[in-house]
């Protein structure tokens, strides 16, 4: 699903178009793969440009509904918030490592992890939505400091 095709796909379900679900819409379409931003980093980005400022709690809403609609997916790498990136079915599903010194993510993928998942939850009768790993240690570099 491209950015135009998102925005139609809001109106199909219902929901205003407005600009500003349509600038964060762009925002995430416009990243990098692998990048995950948190409601405070969307705001400062979007602070950052010229066009009409979006409020945190805009922001904060427009994550929310996103993420529900699974447009966007919900992470959250125990920082005491959310991150999201976009949920692009095209993608290789994939995992996180987050270094609990500098909270830096890293992301694997492994068709082991998603299969083991599947299975699992096929076990206890579970109809798989998302499947989100995260491992929890300390990165190379913070190694390398002695942190």
């Amino acid at each position: 699903m491209n950015h135009s095709e998102a925005t139609h796909d809001l109106r199909l379900r219902g929901y205003r178009v407005t600009p500003q679900r349509e600038r964060i819409l762009q925002v995430f379409y416009d990243l990098p793969a692998g990048t995950h931003l948190s409601a405070e980093e969307l705001h400062q980005l979007l602070s950052n440009e010229s066009s009409t400022p979006i409020s945190l709690a805009t922001a904060y809403r427009t994550l929310r509904l996103l993420a529900s609609l699974g447009m966007l997916r919900e992470l959250d790498f125990s920082e005491g918030h959310k991150h999201y990136e976009l949920n692009r079915a095209t993608w290789e599903p994939h995992q996180h490592l987050v270094c609990v010194e500098c909270s830096t993510p890293v992301e694997f993928t492994g068709a082991a992890v998603a299969d083991a998942a599947r299975q699992v939850a096929e076990g206890y009768g579970f109809e798989v939505l998302d499947i989100q790993l995260k491992i929890h240690g300390v990165c190379a570099t913070c190694r390398g400091q002695g942190k």
